[in-house]
C-alpha cells in the first residue's frame, strides 16, 4: 500500500474547509464548482486551492471545473472522514454540553459515542440524549466502542489525568480545550483549542495601527 504524502498542516486545515463548502454545494443541488467559486466560498485563493489539491494528484477538468460530489468524496477519503468515527467526550459541563449540541457532527461523519464526567450529580443523567458515564468506566466502555479520538472539555488541573486515561483506553488523537499543554507520547496527536489565546491575538490585530 502506497504511503500517503506528508501534507503541511495548513493545507490539511484548508481541506477541511473545502469539505464544508462542498457539503453546502451538494445540499444546494450544485453539480460542479470552479476554483474561482471555491475562492468566493472559502476565502482561499483559486491558486492555493489548486495547489492544495495537487498534493494528491489530478482533480477536475480544465474549462469544466470539479464535480462536487466526487471532489467531496475524494477529500473525505483523504482526511479519513469518509466513514463514521466514534468520539469520546470527557466533561459534561457547560462547554461539553455546548460541543455535544453542535449540529455539524454528522456532516464530517463524527459521532459522540460516550460522555464521561466525575461529578456524581451528573453521572447517570443525560446531556442532549446521551447518558453521562462515570469517568472511571472510560477504559471499560472504550474497549467496546473502539474510539481513537477523545475531546477534553475539563478544567486545566484535570487535563493531564484525563489525557492519560484516554491514551490508556486506546485513544491516539486528542482535541484539548483545557488551557494547559499536555505531555503525551510522540505517536499521539493533539490539537489545542484556546479561545482566550485567539481572543488575545484578535485584540492585538484590531488595535494595531
Amino acid at each position: 500500500m502506497a504511503r500517503e504524502p506528508r501534507i503541511p498542516l495548513p493545507a490539511l486545515e484548508r481541506l477541511a474547509t473545502y469539505v464544508r463548502s462542498l457539503i453546502d454545494l451538494q445540499q444546494a443541488g450544485e453539480e460542479t464548482v470552479s476554483s474561482r467559486q471555491m475562492e468566493e466560498l472559502t476565502g482561499v485563493t483559486a491558486a492555493q486551492f489548486r495547489k492544495d489539491l495537487s498534493y494528491f494528484g489530478e482533480f477536475g477538468r480544465r474549462g469544466v471545473g470539479y464535480n462536487v460530489r466526487d471532489l467531496h468524496s475524494r477529500l473525505a477519503e483523504l482526511l479519513h472522514i469518509e466513514a463514521e468515527q466514534s468520539v469520546l467526550m470527557v466533561g459534561a459541563g457547560n462547554l461539553g454540553s455546548a460541543l455535544i449540541a453542535y449540529p455539524g457532527w454528522n456532516a464530517y461523519r463524527f459521532r459522540i459515542a460516550a460522555v464521561f464526567d466525575i461529578d456524581a450529580a451528573k453521572i447517570g443523567k443525560e446531556v442532549r440524549g446521551l447518558p453521562i458515564h462515570d469517568f472511571a468506566r472510560l477504559g471499560e466502555l472504550n474497549a467496546k466502542i473502539g474510539a481513537e479520538i477523545g475531546i477534553l472539555a475539563v478544567p486545566g488541573r484535570a487535563a493531564q489525568e484525563v489525557a492519560d486515561a484516554l491514551l490508556a483506553a486506546g485513544v491516539t488523537g486528542l482535541l484539548n480545550f483545557a488551557p494547559v499543554k499536555l505531555d503525551v507520547p510522540a505517536h499521539v496527536r493533539v490539537r489545542e483549542i484556546s479561545f482566550l489565546r485567539e481572543l488575545a491575538v484578535l485584540s492585538h490585530l484590531i488595535h494595531q495601527g
